[in-house]
């Protein structure tokens, strides 16, 4: 294999340092981050698929999704620092496009939505962070810097610096402040619908008040 593909494998051993705490070293990360075993699973497979290598691509990617959990088509088109936190349930389609410096959870799919041919998997931006137990369906384009809230799913595409969350999926900020490269906060993540309700029950309290204030006050 070429130095490329070395230097993916290397940048992507640095991106398990930068974005989970628990990893210690490298000899934690090498022997026992399923994660990391599937990715790098995944640009060996890659490799031997862009080189017409029959068969042996598909086979490496089964293996792989056996001892991981993490099923990733050696097709997909994946960029530098690529990090999978956890792992187990991941699964990436063969046409999936995936930017620089992109983080999913545990029971991510990056899948097609039927039996279509061509484009039929997401495409991600750079640092893209996507939730626990989320779904991106379809040929969707996932714009840069783009939260997506666990058990989220997502099937229209997403502008960048926006975050999602909900089934189906809704923009509940965008075009805001760069979100944070590696980070999912997921407890704090705004639910508009929750808002919205807090927000008419203080109303009908306020109008509450005003309506005592206008009452004659009870004669004893």
């Amino acid at each position: 294999m070429p130095r490329h593909t070395f230097k993916r494998m290397r940048e992507d051993l640095q991106a398990v340092f930068d974005r989970d705490p628990a990893a210690t070293s490298t000899l934690e990360v090498v022997l026992t981050y399923a994660g990391f075993h599937a990715v790098l699973a995944y640009r060996v497979a890659h490799w031997l698929k862009i080189h017409g290598v029959p068969f042996i691509p598909r086979a490496i990617s089964q293996v792989a999704r056996w001892l991981t959990g993490v099923e990733i088509h050696p097709g997909a088109v994946i960029g530098k620092g690529f990090f999978i936190d956890h792992g187990m349930g991941v699964v990436i389609g063969e046409t999936a496009e995936i930017g620089d410096y992109v983080t999913l959870f545990q029971g991510v799919t990056l899948g097609g939505t039927g039996k279509e041919r061509g484009k039929r998997h997401p495409t991600l931006g750079n640092h893209v962070v996507v939730g626990a137990g989320a779904k991106i369906l379809g040929g969707i384009k996932i714009g840069d810097n783009v939260k997506i809230g666990a058990n989220s799913v997502v099937l229209k595409s997403v502008p960048p610096n926006s975050t999602v969350i909900g089934v189906p999926g809704r923009i509940i900020k965008a075009e805001g402040e760069r979100m944070p490269d590696a980070t999912m906060d997921h407890i704090n993540i705004p639910d508009p619908i929750v808002e919205r309700f807090e927000a008419l029950e203080r109303e009908l309290i306020e109008l509450r008040k005003k309506l005592e204030n206008q009452l004659p006050s009870e004669k004893s």
